[in-house]
């Protein structure tokens, strides 16, 4: 019987260990995508700036932030800024997850004079994959906010 024991244990460590080799190959470097700074959505330049951030909480965040906001605000209120939109992003919160403590990213936008306040959340549900792979879920969690910004922002506008 304690033979049996031992040999599910290896067959369960061996397992656990194929699957961790397994996802290994997916931690990858992530890429640049956009150009820090600036995109150019269907109405004009869509600028980003993340100065506060990077004294709120640093790098990496505020660089993924930086990477991500440009193109889901080109995507999202690209048509809707024809003279141009500034954004500023001044705090980051990543809770713990589900909606009693969700992320957040608060900010503010300037278009065409006008400066318009906004505060997104966005809804975390830990996986166990976050475990294995917690730069990249965590880099995943600033996306879904930038784009949950970038529709919040839409909303204010009038889209």
């Amino acid at each position: 019987m304690l033979g049996n024991v031992l040999t599910r244990r290896a067959a369960l460590v061996s397992l656990a260990a194929f699957a961790a080799g397994g996802l290994s190959g997916c931690n990858t470097t992530p890429s640049d995508g956009i150009q820090p700074m600036a995109a150019s959505g269907a109405g004009g330049a869509i600028s980003v700036d993340t100065t506060p951030l990077v004294a709120y909480v640093g790098n990496p965040t505020a660089g993924w932030v930086q990477q991500s906001l440009p193109g889901a605000l080109a995507r999202v209120v690209g048509s809707r800024a024809p003279s141009g939109l500034h954004v500023r992003i001044d705090t980051l919160y990543l809770g713990n997850g589900g909606p009693g403590d969700p992320d957040r990213m608060r900010g503010v936008a300037t278009l065409a004079g006008r400066t318009i306040h906004v505060l997104a959340t966005s809804t975390y549900w830990p996986s166990p994959t976050d475990q294995a792979l917690p730069e990249q879920a965590l880099q995943g969690r600033v996306q879904a906010l930038s784009v949950a910004f970038a529709y919040r922002l839409k909303r204010k506008i009038g889209g």
